[in-house]
């Protein structure tokens, strides 16, 4: 699955930066997601109408934009910030952020608007096939008495006995 990272990048570029006051999914951009949401009939009579998956969309799009907490999402916008978390967890277990990065990037990629000089691999997005050295199995320590070293480091502290007596002073 892209990170939120790559899907924030995503979503600047299918929604221009200016898009503030004007609609946050365009028609466009609802062309290409609503065909691969997936669908839930609603059953008369069961719970409440399930909030729109267009309006849920522009609230995910309006919470990842301006960094807000999802619990601070404002009710006036058609629903709250719990639906929304609730709707971006059920689309990323459907698979429909993987579908939708590929979609964007079709697109782009067919209207020449990727600059491959910028791109990277990153280490923690790629498998190591063959994994990196392997460790050495770590030295069996149980049979041994481990020194104190707390103890030891105090000069003062140290209760155990000498094993020699001390020198008696003769005069």
């Amino acid at each position: 699955m892209p990170s939120l990272n790559i899907l924030v990048k995503i979503v600047r570029i299918a929604v221009k930066e200016d898009t503030m006051s004007k609609p946050l999914v365009p028609d466009e951009l609802w062309e290409l997601v609503e065909p691969i949401l997936p669908k839930h009939p609603y059953v008369r009579g069961v719970g409440k109408p399930r909030v729109s998956d267009r309006v849920c969309l522009t609230g995910i799009i309006f919470v990842l934009k301006t960094g807000l907490a999802w619990e601070d999402f404002p009710q006036e916008m058609g629903c709250c910030g719990m639906t929304l978390w609730n709707r971006l967890d059920e689309w990323r277990r459907a698979g429909v952020w993987d579908q939708l990065h590929r979609l964007l990037l079709d697109k782009l990629r067919g209207a020449d608007q990727i600059d491959f000089s910028y791109v990277i691999v990153d280490s923690s997005h790629v498998r190591a096939v063959h994994g990196g050295k392997k460790r050495d199995p770590a030295r069996w320590t149980a049979g041994k008495m481990a020194r104190n070293i707390t103890l030891l480091s105090m000069p003062t502290a140290c209760l155990l006995p000498r094993s020699s007596p001390r020198p008696i002073a003769t005069t």
